[in-house]
Parts: structure tokens; sequence; C-alpha cells
């Protein structure tokens, strides 16, 4: 029996992973929901006849679907999955869970006391170049130190998603909490403190925010990491895409030649290019020579923004047909929030922020 979806938000993530469930038999897309006209653009990418809705809670109410599919900004993440699990249904939300931790642990509760699957876009997670940085970083002994960023000369349409994003969040919130998991999967380690600067480089984003952040973390077993990130037009293009982790006996790096190259900082596609690792061990004889050569990984099949978005609603399907447990996945999206918004906090107070 097919699973019945409803299709909430139309933009960049919405329309991939609605071109996942058209081409997966497994789903049936059963309504596809934004108040303004990305919806019909999206119908007619999937070729026409799906139903249309400007209105979230009508379109539950009316398509009683067995799943919903929630890719809309993060301000209405949490009300519009909370009526989803009341309404029955499994969900599958784009990071963050929420736009506050109280309301991501919420969602997670009413999920675990509905019985229903939730599994948070942590698209990483299912891209197999950054499984394979994450098992070699942990290859690499301790303490461990990540560094990490990801600034995006924005423009254009990107210039208008990324304002609307700051009237919710910042942007060590929305994209740090990819990389904050990332750190945790890498030391598999308590985060003890955070520290974080920020800056607002420009007036013509929400009162409040500011479109540049850097954050530091310390791990209890001494491993330490910093994320940045920054949108606008005035951002550099040089050095924006680093991916970086030292440890003991080596070094592992994110070679990404093309993603990393100008003009592809806001490039959606981009963002998740791993294309090479290169492995740099630290090994030496009695003459301080090294004994290793670096190695070179090549990524050569990597899968593209869409397959990635496939991939996770396989994941998605597999937890609804196998019943599989999603505590631990549930649990690391809550706790990267948790940590990205003491950032914030850190941000905003000058202050060093014990967790």
């Amino acid at each position: 029996m097919k699973i019945r979806i409803l299709v909430v938000g139309c933009g960049n993530m919405g329309t991939s992973h609605a071109l996942a469930y058209h081409g997966l038999p497994e789903f049936e897309i059963c309504g596809i929901v934004s108040p303004g006209k990305s919806k019909e653009r999206l119908n007619e990418k999937l070729g026409g006849g799906y139903p249309l809705f400007d209105d979230y809670y009508m379109a539950l109410s009316e398509t009683k679907p067995d799943a919903v599919s929630i890719n809309t900004y993060p301000d209405t993440h949490e009300a519009y999955a909370l009526a989803a699990l009341e309404a029955d249904c499994h969900v599958f939300i784009e990071k963050p869970l929420a736009d506050t931790v109280a309301g991501a642990q919420k969602v997670a509760e009413a999920a675990k006391r509905l019985n229903k699957k939730l599994v948070i876009g942590y698209i990483l997670r299912v891209h197999p170049s950054w499984e394979k940085f994450v098992e070699v970083a942990q290859t690499m002994g301790k303490p461990l130190v990540m560094r990490m960023n990801l600034n995006q000369q924005s423009h254009g349409i990107m210039w208008d998603v990324h304002r609307n994003l700051m009237k919710s969040l910042s942007p060590i919130v929305d994209c740090g909490v990819h990389y904050i998991d990332v750190m945790c999967q890498m030391t598999r380690s308590k985060p003890v403190w955070v520290s974080a600067i920020g800056a607002r480089m420009t007036e013509d984003i929400p009162a409040g925010n500011y479109n540049y952040g850097q954050l530091q973390i310390r791990f209890e077993d001494g491993s330490v990491g910093w994320y940045e990130a920054g949108w606008g037009p005035m951002m550099s293009e040089t050095a924006f895409f680093v991916k970086d982790v030292i440890g003991p006996k080596g070094c592992v790096s994110i070679v990404a030649k093309d993603a990393s190259k100008a003009g592809q900082s806001d490039n959606v596609d981009a963002h998740s290019k791993a294309e090479s690792l290169k492995v740099h061990y630290a090994d030496i004889d009695v003459a301080n020579n090294f004994t290793k050569k670096d190695e070179w990984i090549d990524f050569a099949d990597e899968p593209d923004h869409n397959e990635l978005c496939k991939r996770e609603q396989l994941f998605f399907l597999n937890a609804i047909q196998n019943d599989v447990d999603l505590t631990d996945h549930v649990d690391d999206a809550v706790n990267s929030l948790r940590i990205a918004f003491a950032c914030d906090e850190s941000v905003k107070t000058g202050e060093v922020v014990r967790l």
C-alpha cells in the first residue's frame, strides 16, 4: 500500500523531496502546499495533476495523508509538525526541527508519545563522501581540531531566501546544525562549552539578527572545533569552503576543487560536494621525515542534491515500513540544535555558554 504524503513548501528542498516522492513507487503525493505560485511551478515540473493548496491546515484536513513532508521556513516547523503528528501522520521535516530548543523537544516528545516516525533532514548523514570523512577523522586520534565553514556570497533569489531565513534564525544556527552534528559524530564526545562572535553587516535583514557568525566548541575529550557562516552579497569567496580535521596521527581534508570555485558559494548543489579527501599521516622517522605518503580518496560518482534527497526519503520510507527506532536520530537533531542556539546566545551576550 502506498504512503500518501502531503508536501508542504516548494523551495529548493521541497522541490527536491517532491521529485523523490514522485519517483518512488512506495509514495503517492496527495497534495502540494505553498502560499504563492511555487506550488504551481512544482506541479508542472512533476507533470501536473496534483491537488494544490494555499493553506496547510486545510490541506492536512482534506487530504488526510499518511505522512507529511515539511520544507517551509523554520518559524513554521514546530506548529506544522505537531499538527501532522496529532493527525496521525509520520513526519519528514527539514532541519532545524524547530526555531527554539523547547519547540524541538516538544515535537520530539509528541512523535514518541504518538508512536509516529520523525525524520529530520540532515542531508550529510546520507552522503557517502561525508560518511567517509567522519570515518577517517575518527582514525586520527584525540583530541581533534575541526575547522569548517560555509560562507555564501548570496545574491538574486538566494539573498531573498537568506533574508527570509533570518526572520527566525541566524546563519550559524540554520547551517551550523549540520556541522555541529558532524563534529559530534567525529568526536563521539560531549560538548562542554561554546563561544561565538557575530556581526550585522547590513540593515537589509530583520532587526536584531546578524548575517555573519563564527562559533567555537570544546568537547569533554579535549577536541575543539570552529564553524563559520555568513550570508549576503558582501561575503568573500576566498576560503569560503573549508572542511578540515586535524588529530595527533595526521589530518583529513575535503578538497572540492569545483564546489569551492568562485561563484559557487550560494549554489545549493555545491554545498554537500566533497569530490576528494586528502589524508595526511603524521608518522615520521628518526630524522623527522614523513614515512607515509599523503593519500587521496576520490569520489567520482558523487550523488547530486536530488539524489541525496532521494536517499533521505528512502531512509524515511525504511523507518516507516520496518518500524525503525529513531530515538538516536531525533536526540542527535535536538542536541545539535541545542548547541547551535547556545552559540547564538554567546553571540548576543558576549559570554561563554556552558552546556
